[in-house]
Formats: structure tokens, sequence, C-alpha cells
């Protein structure tokens, strides 16, 4: 009797342990999809040169919903999940999306380049740096996806792939939201004088 409740109470804490595991990873890819989940916050200021000599600013993304992707030639995932991503900017780029992508690779360059063309990636790309991976908290796994709506707020963060369909939803809610108008000066301040 007693090693039966042990075996049934080490099947329970399993069942537990791997019902946890994957509400941690599906959480994320089911609140894109829903819109439903934490408020993440400001995204941080970042600016990046992209491979072909592009500047890119975040200050002058303001206004477009930005999908922002930390990646790595090497990573099975990231190889996954990038022709949605190329195919959300070919779809979405005249909508207001900007799919950019920031890879983790070491070396010159000139690998991640070659990847890029064998695979008809066409998204702008740069060279994350160290001070990108802590602006955004620490990029512990990848592929890490930022959505980040026209405000500048960081509406999801899904580590690890994301599913097309999660992906597509989360941009085209944010699309479809009114963008915020500036509020109107109330009486007696500065720009009343």
């Amino acid at each position: 009797m007693g090693r039966r409740l042990i075996f049934v109470w080490g099947e329970r804490v399993l069942t537990a342990a791997i019902l946890l595991f994957v509400l941690y990873r599906l959480g994320p890819q089911l609140q894109a999809w829903t819109g439903v989940g934490p408020d993440l916050g400001r995204a941080p200021a970042y600016s990046f040169t992209t491979l072909d000599g592009t500047p890119v600013d975040s200050e002058a993304l303001e206004g477009s919903v930005v999908v922002l992707n930390f990646w790595a030639t090497w990573c099975g995932p990231c190889k996954l999940e990038m022709p949605a991503l190329q195919h959300l900017h070919e779809e979405r780029s005249d909508d207001g999306v900007i799919v950019l992508g920031l890879a983790t690779d070491a070396g010159d360059g000139s690998d991640i380049i070659d990847f890029l063309d064998e695979r008809g990636i066409a998204y702008p790309v740069g060279r994350a740096t160290n001070a990108h991976r802590s602006a955004f908290g620490g990029i512990n796994a990848i592929p890490t996806t930022f959505i980040i709506d026209r405000e500048g707020l960081v509406q999801h963060r899904v580590v690890g792939y994301f599913a097309p369909p999660a992906m597509r939803a989360a941009v085209d809610r944010l699309l479809a939201r009114p963008t915020a108008t500036p509020s109107q000066p109330s009486a007696g301040t500065a720009s009343d004088r």
C-alpha cells in the first residue's frame, strides 16, 4: 500500500509539473492570440544599423506596429518562424507593420547575409548587441519576439517559436485599435499663453 501511494503522488506531481510547463510555454501564445495578458510596459529606446546600412531608430517607429525578433542562424525554431515573419512583412508593411530582426550570431555578418539571401528574407535585420539584449530585459533564449503597439508599448513577448496564427491575430488586433489622439491642453496651461 505504501509504494502504491508514493507512486500515485509521484505521478500527480509529475503531471502537475508537465501541466505548469505547458502553460508557461503556451501562455504567451494564447495571450497574443486572444489579446489578454499583463501590461508589459513601454518598449526601451533602441537603435541599430541594418546589415544593408540603413539606420533604425525606435523613436521613428512610433505610430507603427513593430514586430521585433531576436534570432540566430543556427536556431531551428528561428528558421521555422522566419517565413511567417517575411509573410507578415510582405502583407502588412503598407498597413503600418514593421518587422525587424536582430541577429545574435557572432562573426562579421557575412554568414547572416548569406543565410537571409538563401531564404528570401527581406525585412530589415541588424545585429543584436548586449545593450539591446539588456534593454529588453535580457534575452535568455531565442527566438524571442516582441510586439510593440503604435504608442510604443510592448503588448506581447513570446520566447520560443511564435505560432503564425497567434502572431497574426496579435498584429491584426493592434492594427484595428484606434490610435491615441493627443490630449487637448486644459485652460491655464503654458500652451495657452
